[in-house]
């Protein structure tokens, strides 16, 4: 499906129970809504689902230039307006999670909840010295050039030895992105501060990481955030390194789910 919201072009899909709350998933860097595709069955019966592909990745359209993360939150917020959506949950995944943080900071009268998985709210030197090198790499061999040591980046060693069925399906989601989406995405990663602006958040919050991650948004980041957040929670999925629910379904499910079923005010 597609609707025009804040200027472009946006692609998205809907599925679930009508009538049921919503539940909105923001997709992460070279991501596309296919990466819920493991969320979507424990939750339809319960929910009125949302997947949307962030500008520039997927069937979303993109624009040149870099983006800000007010940019991406006005992607999210337009579309909820095109459709009518007055509240929601919402989910994300590293880009998707950064989204999430910024949007919940201004707008938690649109929340339901909110769930950040595996994401900063932060930019630190550590992750800002990688990306400058990766964008080099996508200008002089497209997404390619960087579509291998993405996914060897995102799942433990163990996982890719025994799936690599699901790791072609996340390279096509890589190779799917288009590089101008790509650059404007890592600009505005490399622009993240949202810093004690976090404080704001006043819906139900919980923080998701997974356990193996060792630099996207590990455990120990997630969990100094929710020292920021009142009232916030932090559950790290075993067996899962960056893309923890594509890595763990079953674990990440189990907590989502509990999590998106509590009542909600």
């Amino acid at each position: 499906m597609y609707a025009d919201a804040n200027g472009i072009r946006v692609h998205y899909e809907v599925e679930g129970r009508e009538g049921a709350p919503w539940v909105t998933f923001v997709t992460g860097i070279a991501n596309d809504t296919t990466m819920w595709d493991g969320q979507v069955p424990v939750l339809q019966d319960d929910f009125r689902i949302l997947r949307i592909d962030s500008r520039g990745h997927g069937g979303t359209q993109a624009t040149e230039g870099d983006y800000t993360f007010d940019i991406l939150i006005g992607d999210v917020l337009g579309l909820w307006d095109t459709l009518e959506i007055r509240r929601s949950h919402l989910v994300g995944l590293g880009l998707g999670g950064s989204t999430s943080l910024g949007l919940a900071i201004e707008h938690s009268d649109r929340l339901l909840s909110l769930v950040p998985c595996a994401c900063r709210a932060v930019m630190v030197t550590e992750l800002a010295s990688i990306w400058p090198e990766l964008v080099e790499q996508v200008k002089a061999g497209g997404m390619e050039a960087i579509a291998e040591t993405t996914v060897q980046r995102w799942f433990t060693e163990e996982f890719k030895v025994a799936n690599p069925d699901v790791l072609d399906s996340v390279r096509t989601q890589i190779l799917g992105t288009n590089p101008l989406g790509y650059f404007g995405c890592v600009a505005a990663f490399l622009k993240l501060d949202f810093g004690n602006l976090i404080e704001r958040i006043s819906v139900p919050t919980l923080f998701i990481s997974g356990a193996d991650d060792q630099r996207g948004g590990p455990p120990t980041v997630m969990q100094d955030l929710v020292g920021m957040v009142p009232g916030a929670r932090h559950v790290s999925v075993p067996n899962a390194a960056h893309i923890c629910n594509i890595q763990n379904p079953d674990g990440f499910n189990e907590v989502l789910g509990t999590f998106l079923r509590q009542p909600v005010e």
